[in-house]
């Protein structure tokens, strides 16, 4: 009885920690030169940003913002100045969430999901083959 005890509250220490992670950032995708110099990334001339930024950032309707390590630049890239939604594990200490979705809001108010976790696996494994 004791060692089931033990394994339950174990189990409830590595899970709870995780589920109290999970969230989503709704902002724009800016660059984070301008985000740290208090500019916003001018619309109409997002390929000069994208040429003259190297890192980008979901920026927060509060002024936080938050970087997204396991987004390629390339997406990010393509959606600034966008309104996207990021869902996943939300790190505040270090201004992050792993994604596990990336949605861009559409002219008609809703909601596309251009990436997401699985669909990126899915394609891996239909280009390079399965143990990638």
């Amino acid at each position: 009885m004791k060692k089931m005890l033990l394994i339950t509250v174990l189990m409830g220490m590595f899970f709870v920690p995780a589920l109290a992670l999970a969230g989503e950032v709704v902002g724009t995708v800016q660059g984070l030169q301008c985000v740290t110099t208090g500019k916003t990334c001018p619309i109409g001339k997002e390929d000069p940003v994208v040429a003259a930024e190297r890192v980008f950032v979901v920026l927060a309707a509060d002024g936080d913002y938050f970087f997204v390590p396991n987004l390629d630049r390339a997406i990010m890239a393509r959606n600034i100045t966008e309104q996207v939604k990021v869902t996943g594990a939300i790190n505040k200490k270090y201004r992050s969430i792993t994604a596990k979705t990336f949605q861009v809001m559409q002219d008609d108010g809703k909601w596309k999901m251009t990436w997401s976790e699985e669909l990126e696996n899915e394609m891996l494994e239909k280009l390079y083959g399965a143990g990638n």
